[in-house]
């Protein structure tokens, strides 16, 4: 490649947005499920909650496939967790009523809500990220400054916010996080939601004075528990949603699995092929889980560390022992656990660490002790969380 196709092509992305990754399903089901759906929407309901969930291993098969499209295909899940809540967020969806993902951190509150719009709307893009300096232009309008002082406010010099611009499109707007933001900001929410237009006094008098919803518009919002007293929303806002509580993955062997998948991706995108055994990678879940429940798997108590044990935080160190083995071969990948979970528990509290060793002195040294080989090489391993 010359230095001139490199300076011209375009840059490879580390990820791709849903509507994107997975556009081939996205085309299938819709031609695959021609039934009714609300107006607006790329899929209907029910194909909305297949894509989401998967088809359970049943190969969906198309009579006459368009060109550029498989004559069957199976779906794969992509969120792990209770298809029931998953079939409450596409009603009030379908209703278009705000929906609010409320839950612990890790617990993929986001992916969710980006696969929901995908589906419905076919982009995920119309994204607010709630923070501290959020203001209202996010979630309302700002101007384009050098035509403002040219034209003065005009529509030419407005600028849509994504949920103008879900407005005016009838698609799904995304606001992440929203008690980050100031409660001022939240309840910019408040009229948009109930009345389905928006006002722009700067332009009164005019027929660009309110904006209406088109049909489908809505918002998926999300927050953390763990934020609660942030900037709590007020009564008003509360009412605009439906709150729908995604709880951390309650099934071990689907947890297993889903780490392995996504941490073998990330290493994939590193370009390395993912060689971590099986062995390391239950011990990894297993220690996870029982520092989130407070209780091991035999029932044996656990103090929890103030840190949220996520799945995704489990994802983050088997990607990175699948690195590590990759480009920094020479040792067994056990080794490297302990360290990697002190990382994780020293983010919040420091007695955390405390609360590590302690793990390690009751369900570790328990395990061992009872015979198992990976358990005890994991209590051998004690001295490396010092």
């Amino acid at each position: 490649m010359t230095l001139t196709d490199t300076a011209t092509a375009l840059p490879p992305r580390q990820t791709l947005p849903a509507e994107e990754r997975f556009a081939t399903e996205l085309a299938f089901l819709a031609v695959h499920d021609d039934g009714p759906r609300p107006p607006g929407w790329l899929l209907t309901p029910r194909a909305v909650i297949t894509f989401v969930c998967g088809s359970g291993g049943e190969t969906l098969k198309l009579p006459e496939a368009p060109a550029g499209l498989p004559d069957e295909l199976v779906v794969a899940p992509k969120f792990v967790g209770e298809r029931a809540l998953v079939e409450r967020c596409v009603v009030t969806l379908a209703g278009e009523r705000g929906l609010l993902l409320v839950g612990e951190p890790g617990t993929a509150k986001s992916m969710l809500s980006e696969l929901l719009s995908a589906a419905v709307s076919g982009t995920s893009a119309l994204t607010v990220q709630g923070t501290a300096g959020t203001t209202e232009d996010a979630l309302r309008y700002g101007w384009n400054y050098a035509l403002l002082l040219a034209q003065g406010p005009t529509p030419q010099a407005l600028v849509d916010s994504p949920v103008l611009a879900a407005m005016r499109a009838g698609q799904v707007a995304r606001v992440e996080e929203i008690t980050r933001c100031l409660p001022e900001v939240q309840d910019a929410l408040v009229s948009i939601l109930s009345d389905r237009r928006m006002s722009v006094p700067e332009l009164s008098g005019t027929e660009d004075a309110q904006v209406a919803a088109a049909p489908g518009f809505t918002v998926i919002a999300t927050a953390n528990l763990r934020d609660r007293g942030v900037s709590e929303m007020s009564a008003a806002l509360k009412r605009r949603f439906n709150f729908e509580t995604v709880h951390p993955i309650a099934d071990v062997e689907a947890e297993t699995a889903l780490v392995k998948r996504q941490a073998t991706a990330a290493v994939e995108r590193a370009g390395a092929a993912f060689g971590v055994d099986d062995a390391v990678l239950d011990v990894l879940v297993t220690v996870f889980r029982d520092l989130r429940a407070g209780r091991s798997a035999e029932g044996w108590d656990v103090e929890r560390p103030g840190t949220v044990m996520s799945t995704a935080e489990a994802v983050q160190v088997a990607a990175s022992l699948g690195v590590a083995a990759a480009y920094l071969p020479g040792g067994d990948s056990l080794d490297l656990v302990p360290g990697h979970l002190l990382g994780v528990v020293r983010k919040d509290d420091p007695a955390d660490h405390a609360r590590l060793l302690g793990y390690w002195d009751g369900p570790v040294r328990r395990r061992a002790e009872e015979g198992s080989a990976t358990w005890r090489r994991l209590w051998d391993l004690r001295e490396n969380l010092r």
